[in-house]
């Protein structure tokens, strides 16, 4: 699955301490240059916060 929009992948959670959204995932360092400069096409860890897309699949 390619996806492109961190804001909806429920890895990117809001940091309170650092008063920002993050990713949870512990990234390596040529994941973390992707995260960074929003070239996220082809995230190994987007996970989609979208609860109702397995109820639309069986229908």
């Amino acid at each position: 699955m390619s996806v492109s929009n961190c804001e909806e992948c429920n890895n990117y959670v809001y940091d309170d301490e650092d008063e920002c959204y993050t990713c949870e995932m512990d990234l390596d360092e040529d994941d973390m240059v992707k995260f960074l400069t929003g070239s996220t096409a082809d995230c190994p860890y987007y996970q989609s916060n979208d609860d109702y897309r397995i109820v639309r699949h069986q229908m």
